[in-house]
């Protein structure tokens, strides 16, 4: 319990910074759409690239750990979808982002110390094998049902080309594109460039934090809470049981190799999830509160795996 606090407690530290700079004028309230324009067009597409290029996913690429993980995460996806549009009756565009939020993990900042602290280096090739496909997949998926979501009487065919300029003009695909390229090329990356992409890499996390906690002062906990709850639900033990039901049970994969996989989908939902509803305005304060609830509940349920996975 005391090491998943001390991965966590910094997370609150960055999005306390950001609310409280904002709360009390130290940071314009303005400048917070600015940071997070930053993070979506510029240092996020950086960070895609560059661990797209530097994963090596191909040495531990077991489909029977992956299939499982994305399968429950897509499982979740349309889950959560179907729950805003029918329990709390949302437009299909805040929908899809209620589903994202249920969907999409945070990997980096929680899951990989996580999985390397509970299992040591042993993990890391099944771990970076899933965190490698993890963007170029699921925010694929979401941009193209968000399109697709939002056709208001459109054609199909209009509304598919519509989708393919959309996701093809996301600096966040530009970077999955350029990563995947340059990993199955074999780009090596020369010192000052390989210096530039990590630079940005590492800007990437403390300024969406320090942008979602700033974010947090134009809405109320109140706000689509229950909706942010469902999100976090979902996320955090839906994922994770759908996982181990398909890798334990069906697929009958070892534990010691599941468990991997297994933990990994039961992290809470990841910053990405706020990238993806401020750059389509869609959804924006759940998945901001989805964010924070579940990050907060996550020290109990992921201890509770943890126990489930040792058993």
């Amino acid at each position: 319990m005391l090491a998943i606090l001390t991965v966590i407690a910094p997370i609150f530290a960055l999005m306390a910074l950001g609310y409280s700079a904002v709360r009390f004028r130290l940071f314009p309230a303005d400048g917070i759409k600015s940071l997070i324009a930053f993070v979506n067009n510029f240092a996020t597409p950086c960070l895609l690239f560059h661990s797209l290029l530097t994963s090596d996913f191909r040495a531990a690429f077991n489909i029977s750990i992956i299939g499982p993980y994305y399968l429950g995460a897509l499982i979740c996806f349309v889950l959560g979808i179907v729950v805003a549009l029918k329990l709390f009756g949302n437009r299909p565009g805040e929908a899809v982002s209620v589903g994202f939020s249920g969907m999409f993990t945070n990997t980096v900042l929680v899951g990989l110390p996580i999985v390397t602290r509970a299992y040591g280096a042993d993990s890391l090739p099944v771990t970076l094998s899933i965190i490698g496909l993890h963007g170029a997949i699921l925010l694929t998926v979401g941009m193209v049902t968000m399109e697709l979501m939002r056709r208001d009487g459109q054609a199909l065919g209009k509304t598919l080309l519509t989708a393919g300029k959309r996701v093809g003009s996301n600096p966040l695909i530009w970077g999955i594109a350029a990563g995947m390229a340059g990993y199955f090329s074999g780009l090596k990356l020369i010192e000052p460039a390989e210096a530039f992409f990590t630079m940005m890499s590492q800007a990437v996390v403390p300024a969406a934090l320090f942008g979602i906690g700033g974010a947090l002062n134009e809405f109320k906990l109140s706000d689509n809470w229950k909706q942010a709850l469902v999100a976090a639900i979902i996320k955090l033990i839906v994922h994770p049981a759908i996982a181990y039901v398909l890798m334990i049970w069906v697929l009958h994969v070892p534990m010691e190799v599941a468990r991997y996989g297994i933990l990994l989908s039961a992290m809470p939902a990841g910053v990405n999830v706020y990238v993806f509803a401020t750059y389509y305005n869609r959804g924006v304060s759940v998945a901001a509160n989805a964010i924070l609830i579940a990050t907060i509940a996550s020290a109990v349920t992921i201890s509770a795996w943890l126990y489930v996975l040792s058993l």
